[in-house]
């Protein structure tokens, strides 16, 4: 553990991370597959020991799980990534949802692109930017499940579900983790992280500063204010200061925005900053 990370570590499964991560979706910002694999050496330089990735995440040349494997990553490093979600050749963003059947095609292409012989989490991502469905995950989840069992993949998380879908993965295999659209001006997740807090499992929320660009809100720039601190790493602080359970795994391909990013790991945020955040 980093000497200025004050927020500890959590677990997924029987492994055990530090809650600030780093997540590769916006490694195309860097430019190159060379300095996206910069930017990931110089996370875990920094002290990330989980990283979030998909194949999906490709823009132009940069191949966020390709940068992961050319980084040299050791076995200390848990790499998560995510299936579920259909790309097609053209498709800037994933435009549909993989079958059951087509599952296992996803999970052999991220060992291949990663350079591994097990994932150490495989999340069934369903549905895309829109809440929740709450169709029916028992089939394509059973699928993941099958391949856990034949060493294929580690552990198991959902990502995008309700809490129905939540429960129905668990009747099927263990859930170490659950990625939901959450950061600390938009709670909407409340009930879920509850549920995760209340049965141990990880909470790892996407577009924890806001997805979009940062909000423009007045409460943040006070408390940062406050700590001498930016509004990104506000945000990132009052995540993990908010639920012991809660993973942060803020992505970029600009190794200034991350230098800041993982600062957010010193930042000790006290109850009344969290008091005014949730106001």
């Amino acid at each position: 553990m980093t000497t200025n990370d004050v927020y500890g570590e959590w677990k997924l499964g029987d492994l055990r991370v530090r809650r600030m991560g780093f997540g590769a979706m916006r490694l195309f910002g860097a430019g190159s597959p060379e300095g996206a694999v910069e930017v990931v050496r110089r996370a875990v330089e920094l002290g990330a020991d989980h990283i979030d990735t998909a194949a999906f995440y490709h823009q132009g040349t940069v191949s966020a799980n390709e940068a992961i494997r050319a980084a040299g990553l050791g076995d200390e490093v848990v790499v998560a990534t995510k299936v579920g979600p259909y790309r097609g050749p053209r498709d800037a963003f994933p435009t549909g949802e993989l079958a059951a059947g087509d599952l296992r095609g996803e999970v052999e292409r991220n060992l291949r692109e990663l350079g591994r012989d097990r994932l150490d989490l495989v999340y069934l991502r369903t549905g895309g930017l829109e809440e929740p469905d709450g169709r029916s995950i028992g089939e394509r989840f059973a699928a993941l499940a099958r391949m856990r069992e034949e060493g294929l993949v580690r552990h198991l998380g959902v990502s995008h579900v309700s809490a129905a879908q939540l429960a129905e993965a668990r009747e099927i295999a263990p859930v170490v983790a659950v990625q939901n659209r959450f950061d600390i001006t938009r709670e909407r997740d409340a009930a879920l992280l509850e549920t995760c807090e209340r049965e141990g499992v990880a909470y790892v929320p996407f577009f924890p500063l806001g997805g979009f660009g940062l909000p423009d809100d007045a409460r943040l720039r006070e408390v940062a204010g406050r700590h001498r601190a930016t509004v990104a790493q506000v945000m990132l602080a009052a995540l993990l200061a908010l639920s012991p359970v809660m993973l942060a795994i803020p992505g970029t391909g600009s190794l200034a925005h991350l230098e800041e990013n993982m600062g957010a790991a010193s930042l000790r945020l006290g109850a009344d900053d969290l008091a005014l955040l949730r106001r």
